[in-house]
């Protein structure tokens, strides 16, 4: 899913690098925030899942019409951490990639942190909350859904840059990412909720809350945006839910 440089074209790569840049500044915002202590529960969390990810991403495979698949991790960072959190944590382990091991490209960086650090833990908090909220007793359909849509949705991204760009037709690119995708997926899902399960069985984290907000979009922020397991956090979400 890594997209290498000249594979998009100026206009795209530049619209998503503002973008990406604008998303990862908000999420920073919504960090600095939190008190000193809820940052200090935060902070070695956000490293120790992120390296789990950055190694978990190191394994691509090959896509046919399009770049490469692997797994993503982005639902397992957002429901884990937070939707904030996780932008910033698989943001830098994009940048980490392309700069040390050359995974994708350094021009089109934007549009890989775009599509993975973006598009994909939007997609999975959206999905794992509005679950969660409809399905209460049914939270490990919840994480499955969150992650294999998270992938799908980075993967429609990619396509969409590559096809907008002129690199690859519509026809030949959006039925290879997204089939190869659609089978990456379940084993992000599988992988995904086993991952949950033994920080549960540790009690690394709390059991995430699970319920997911209606009507404002605050009530939404508060909800997917906090890092999970964070006493004050939970207070909040339970108070509005």
């Amino acid at each position: 899913m890594h997209i290498p440089d000249n594979f998009l074209d100026t206009k795209t790569w530049a619209t998503a690098a503002v973008v990406s840049t604008a998303a990862i500044g908000g999420a920073v915002r919504s960090i600095r925030h939190k008190s000193e202590e809820e940052m200090a529960r935060a902070i070695p969390m956000m490293g120790a899942m992120g390296a789990f990810v950055f190694a978990a991403m190191m394994i691509n495979f090959p896509v046919p019409g399009g770049t490469s698949g692997h797994l993503v991790g982005a639902a397992l960072l957002a429901i884990t951490l937070g939707l904030a959190p996780s932008i910033v944590v698989l943001s830098v382990v994009v940048i980490l990639q392309a700069l040390l091991f050359q995974d994708g490209g350094l021009v089109v960086m934007g549009a890989n942190v775009f599509n993975m650090a973006v598009i994909a833990p939007l997609a999975g908090a959206g999905v794992y909350y509005t679950l969660r909220r409809v399905f209460p007793r049914h939270g490990s359909w919840a994480e499955l859904a969150s992650a294999w849509f998270s992938v799908m949705a980075a993967a429609a991204a990619a396509a969409v840059e590559l096809a907008v760009s002129g690199t690859v037709p519509w026809i030949v690119v959006l039925p290879a990412m997204l089939g190869w995708h659609a089978l990456i997926g379940v084993g992000e899902a599988a992988i995904t909720l086993s991952a949950l399960r033994l920080i549960n069985r540790a009690g690394i984290l709390p059991q995430a809350n699970g319920t997911a907000p209606t009507g404002a979009g605050k009530r939404v922020e508060a909800l997917a945006m906090v890092p999970a397991g964070l006493p004050a956090d939970r207070e909040e979400v339970d108070r509005i839910a």
